[in-house]
C-alpha cells in the first residue's frame, strides 16, 4: 500500500509511519500542509489510505477544511488516530469529527470505542508502542548522564483544568516526595518551574533544562540511573512508558493495572505504591546497580515482543480488512 500520513510533529512522524515502512509498505510523511501541497501529494502519490493522528499544527480548522474537500472528491480512506482520548475527546477529537471526513477511528483509550460508534464512525482500540531505530539502548552521553531523570512536560494548565486527572496522582506519588527529601531529579520538559501548587516547593532552577529535542529523548533514557514515567490514566499507558523501556531505560511508574496487565513489576519496571515506598526504592536501586541492570534488559525484552509499530501497522492492517476499509 501507499500510505500519507498528514503530519509535520516530530513525536508522530518517527512511530508509526516507520512502523509501516518496516513491513514493507510505501510511506509518504506530508510536512507542514499548505491547500496546494496536500492537493498536490493526494493526486501525485495517489495514496491507498490517508492517516491522520494526534493534536498538532496539521489540525487546525482551517486544514480540516481542505482535507475534506479532497476526501469528498478522491474518496480515499482517512483514518484518525485519536491518542489524546479520553481527556480531549470532547473539546478536540468530536469537533475535528465533525469538521472532517473521517472513515475509521483508532483510539489509544478503549471505553471510546462504543463511544465512536454511537457517532456513527467505526472505531477499535490502538495502544501506543515504540520505534526500535529512533528509541534504543544508546551509549551513555555523559550530557544527560543523571541520577534520576524525568522527561516530561508539566502541563500546569491541564491538571487546573481537570482537578481530578490521574496525572495528578501520579506526580504526587512519584515526583513530590523526591522534592520534599531533597532528593535531586533533573527535568526535561516544559512549565516544571510553575508546579510549586502539585509539588510543595519549587524546584531548584539548575535541575530544570527545558524542552528536548524528541530524538534526543533516548539518550537520557539510556543514559541516566533511574527514570521517572508519569502516567495520565489509570487504564492506558503513556507513550513514554513504551519509549523508557525501548531505550532499556530503568523505569519507575505508578501502580496501575493497565501497568500491571502488560508489565511484570520487579522484573520489567518498578512501581512504588505510595509516596514513602517511591522514596525507598529510588534510595534503593540508586546504590544497586546490578539489580538496576537486570530490570533495564527485562523490561527491554518484553516490551520488544509485542509493542513496536511494527506490531501496531500489522494490527491495524488486520482491524481495516475485517472492516472493510481496505481489501
Amino acid at each position: 500500500m501507499r500510505i500519507l500520513f498528514l503530519e509535520s510533529w516530530p513525536m508522530w512522524i518517527y512511530g508509526l509511519p516507520r512502523g509501516f515502512r518496516d513491513i514493507g509498505h510505501e510511506v509518504l510523511i506530508s510536512g507542514i500542509l499548505s491547500k496546494e501541497k496536500l492537493y498536490e501529494d493526494i493526486l501525485s502519490y495517489k495514496p491507498t489510505l490517508i492517516f491522520s493522528m494526534g493534536w498538532t499544527y496539521e489540525h487546525s480548522p482551517e486544514k480540516q477544511g481542505w482535507l475534506k474537500e479532497c476526501l469528498e472528491i478522491t474518496h480515499i480512506p482517512h483514518i484518525y488516530w485519536a491518542t489524546e482520548d479520553p481527556t480531549h475527546t470532547k473539546s478536540f477529537t468530536v469537533p475535528l469529527i465533525q469538521n472532517s471526513k473521517m472513515d475509521f477511528i483508532f483510539t489509544i483509550c478503549p471505553a471510546r470505542v462504543d463511544y465512536y460508534k454511537k457517532m456513527g464512525i467505526p472505531s477499535a482500540p490502538l495502544d501506543f508502542a515504540y520505534q526500535p531505530d529512533v528509541h534504543y539502548r544508546a551509549p551513555i552521553d555523559f550530557k544527560y548522564a543523571k541520577s534520576i531523570a524525568v522527561v516530561a512536560n508539566a502541563y500546569p494548565h491541564i491538571l487546573q483544568k481537570y482537578p481530578d486527572h490521574y496525572r495528578i496522582k501520579s506526580i504526587k506519588t512519584l515526583i513530590k516526595p523526591l522534592i520534599k527529601a531533597s532528593i535531586r531529579v533533573d527535568f526535561w520538559g516544559e512549565d516544571w518551574d510553575k508546579m510549586q501548587a502539585y509539588l510543595g516547593a519549587e524546584i531548584p532552577e539548575e535541575w530544570m533544562h527545558g524542552y528536548l529535542n524528541y530524538l534526543e529523548a533516548t539518550k537520557v533514557y539510556a543514559s541516566s540511573n533511574i527514570i521517572i514515567g508519569l502516567q495520565n490514566h489509570e487504564n492506558q499507558l503513556t507513550q513514554r512508558t513504551y519509549e523508557i523501556l525501548g531505550s532499556e531505560g530503568f523505569l519507575i511508574t505508578s501502580d496501575t493495572p493497565e501497568i500491571r496487565r502488560l508489565f511484570q513489576p520487579g522484573q520489567d519496571l518498578v512501581v512504588p505504591s505510595c509516596s514513602k515506598e517511591t522514596v525507598n526504592l529510588v534510595k534503593y536501586y540508586t546504590k544497586n546497580n546490578r539489580a538496576r541492570e537486570r530490570i533495564r534488559k527485562q523490561g527491554k525484552e518484553t516490551v520488544e515482543k509485542n509493542h513496536t509499530y511494527q506490531h501496531r501497522a500489522l494490527y491495524i492492517i488486520e482491524v481495516l480488512k475485517t472492516e472493510g476499509i481496505i481489501r
